[in-house]
């Protein structure tokens, strides 16, 4: 059961998140889900990685998921990064997701972890964790 639910979740959120006018304000329409192909612009939000783990009960099937979605930037601060994370964690805190199928009982934040990458790109990694059930 546990990846059931993963591609309602990811629309979920891309849909929350790609219509959030906090966050459109700070990056624009720059919300993937997949990197484009081509030139990326200079701040965008991605989400990323996702790893799920079998929650099911008595009382029906459900997973957790743990999933990171990232700004990233070429920006010689981290200020804006910064403002585009706490939109992405308030869009994300105060709504109620509507996923296609099955429910979201809950959706987390975890972490966040700021770093600087050789090339010099900024990116803030955000952790969520989402329970659903089937």
């Amino acid at each position: 059961m546990s990846d059931l639910l993963s591609d309602v979740l990811q629309t979920a959120v891309y849909d929350r998140l790609s219509g959030d006018a906090d966050l459109g304000a700070i990056v624009g329409v720059h919300v993937y889900d997949a990197m484009p192909a081509g030139p990326v612009p200079d701040l965008y939000v991605l989400i990323g990685e996702e790893s799920v783990k079998d929650a099911s009960d008595q009382s029906g099937a459900g997973a957790v998921h743990d999933l990171s979605i990232s700004v990233m930037s070429t920006a010689n601060s981290f200020l804006v990064l910064k403002q585009a994370a706490a939109a992405i964690w308030s869009a994300l805190d105060s709504a109620s997701l509507m996923p296609s199928r099955g429910r979201i009982v809950g959706l987390w934040f975890r972490a966040s972890q700021a770093k600087r990458s050789s090339a010099g790109q900024r990116k803030i990694d955000l952790k969520f964790r989402a329970r659903l059930e089937v």
